[in-house]
């Protein structure tokens, strides 16, 4: 079994980030982090969903330039204008949905972009194929250079993306989620992989949210939080419970304003509900007034379950009761009539029309509140419309204006506004104040709480553990697509989610 290795007298960095910053439109990704990678290294990034970790390794890799900072290879500073700078530095990345081309043959996946050239420039086929076979051996590979990528597993993807990543020479290679589609037996050849990457002086960047694997296979760790660097040192010298607190150090503020519901009879029962790749065996109430709260890492299931009770997914088995009678949700339209509405995660792509107005957003669900015998009535649709605004102190020019020009908070009410002017029973929000800032935040979930208060049953999902700690009655939390457990909020402590969403269920 590996055991980290011991932290005094380390090589120089290869490879170093000093006050690295980067926002978006409203979101600070980044705030002055800083990391090293080490030569014969494995150094785990670990942080909740949001913490920062996806936009580092954008950094690192030439897709986003950062907005303040350096970034120091060898000792000397460089920067990253584009992906092939990034490459050309010696630093490749392995992401959990392998970015290859499934019409080209292994060879040519390998060597796409700086395949060996023969006379007069041409591509040697005949060079590539045997050097192909020779970084596939090396990883133990047993694939053809011939085959074409879509005839591979999942498993067999991941190492012909590690012998790309050997092809072009690189120092450093970022393993992002590597292992959350593998099976079992092909983590494990992934490790051997990385111990003799390790061997060679490569230095490793390991994402994951899975402890067991951080400390098997890592020798150094980050934590990110809200993008902000709050640890980093060599694994050896802390435990578990140092980075689940590391992980989850926030308090509860006044950005949660929950108010005290009365919690009335069951309005939702799922009962065994199964899907025949995202979940199995799920099953939970939800009650009139309360919020519950679905918690889990990328990849559990949580959004996935709510996608089949709003019928964008057919799950393979399971019962859904609402209000004691049993229902069958084969597409939105039956969750709609149903009084089941759901506003998704990505509220741009999914839950607004971004051209269109405001108005025509909000009235686009009850059609048939606004029209007559076939034609719309716009002053019932602005009526409708200017309804829900005003409720969720929507802030816009007009009515009129398009959805698109709106900050992320106020995209998000009108998504809100879209489905409560529906009159559900149930209201599903999935991600609720994903990427919008701290006073929309605060504004969504005094909402929130209003709508429980008034008897709306709400179903919850997020990543943010204060989030979930400060608006959620229950919580359910989800791990690699089944029940790891159901928690009352009075007493709930943040390690307690991380240690059930983790598997971690050993003490400190």
């Amino acid at each position: 079994m590996h055991m980290p290795s011991p932290s005094p007298a380390l090589a120089e960095p290869i490879l170093e980030m000093r006050g690295i910053s980067k926002s978006f439109p409203g979101v600070k990704a980044l705030s002055d982090v800083a990391l090293a990678l080490r030569p014969g290294r494995v150094t785990a990034l670990i942080g909740e969903n949001g913490a920062g970790k996806s936009t580092l390794v954008k950094i690192l890799t030439g897709i986003y330039r950062p907005d303040g900072g350096e970034i120091r290879v060898d000792g000397a500073p460089v920067r990253f204008e584009t992906a092939a700078d990034a490459q050309a530095a010696g630093i490749t990345a392995i992401h959990q949905e392998t970015v290859l081309f499934d019409e080209l043959t292994v060879a040519e996946n390998i060597w796409l972009g700086h395949a060996p050239r023969g006379r007069f420039g041409l591509i040697s086929w005949a060079a590539m194929r045997a050097r192909s076979a020779a970084l596939l051996h090396s990883v133990d590979a047993d694939i053809d250079p011939r085959t074409r990528l879509k005839d591979l597993s999942i498993g067999q993807r991941h190492l012909v993306a590690i012998a790309r990543a050997l092809s072009v020479e690189s120092r450093i290679v970022i393993m992002d989620e590597p292992t959350a589609a593998l099976s079992h037996k092909e983590v494990e050849d992934l490790f051997r992989i990385i111990e003799r990457l390790k061997a060679k002086g490569k230095a490793i960047l390991f994402i994951s949210h899975k402890f067991e694997e951080v400390w098997r296979i890592a020798d150094d760790f980050a934590v990110f939080r809200d993008g902000k660097a709050v640890g980093a040192g060599g694994l050896a010298d802390v435990n578990h419970g140092d980075l689940v607190k590391m992980m989850v150090g926030r308090a509860v503020d006044q950005v949660f304003p929950k108010t005290p519901a009365r919690i009335g009879e069951t309005v939702l029962a799922v009962e065994n509900y199964c899907h025949p790749t995202e979940f199995d065996g799920v099953s939970f109430t939800l009650r009139r007034g309360e919020i519950l709260g679905l918690y889990g890492l990328v990849g559990a299931g949580r959004s996935e379950v709510c996608q089949a009770l709003f019928g964008v997914t057919r799950p393979s088995a399971g019962t859904v009761t609402l209000e004691g009678r049993p229902i069958t949700v084969a597409a939105p339209a039956d969750a709609i009539r149903a009084g089941i509405v759901y506003v998704p995660e990505e509220r741009g792509r999914h839950g607004a029309i971004l051209p269109m107005g405001i108005a025509e957003n909000i009235s686009l669900p009850s059609l048939h509140r606004t029209a007559r015998r076939g034609f719309l009535r716009m002053a019932e649709e602005f009526a409708l419309a200017r309804t829900y605004a005003e409720r969720l102190d929507l802030r816009a020019a007009s009515l009129s204006q398009p959805v698109g020009t709106l900050s992320g908070g106020n995209q998000q009410k009108v998504v809100i506004g879209k489905w409560l002017a529906t009159g559900p029973k149930v209201i599903i929000l999935d991600e609720p104040t994903k990427g919008i800032d701290i006073g929309s935040k605060a504004a969504v979930h005094a909402f929130m709480s209003e709508l429980a208060g008034e008897g709306l049953a709400v179903i919850m999902v997020s990543s943010e553990i204060p989030e979930i700690l400060g608006m959620a009655d229950r919580v359910v939390v989800m791990r690699e697509g089944r029940m790891a457990g159901t928690f009352d909020r009075a007493g709930l402590t943040p390690e307690t989610l991380v240690r059930a969403a983790t598997g971690n269920e050993g003490g400190a």
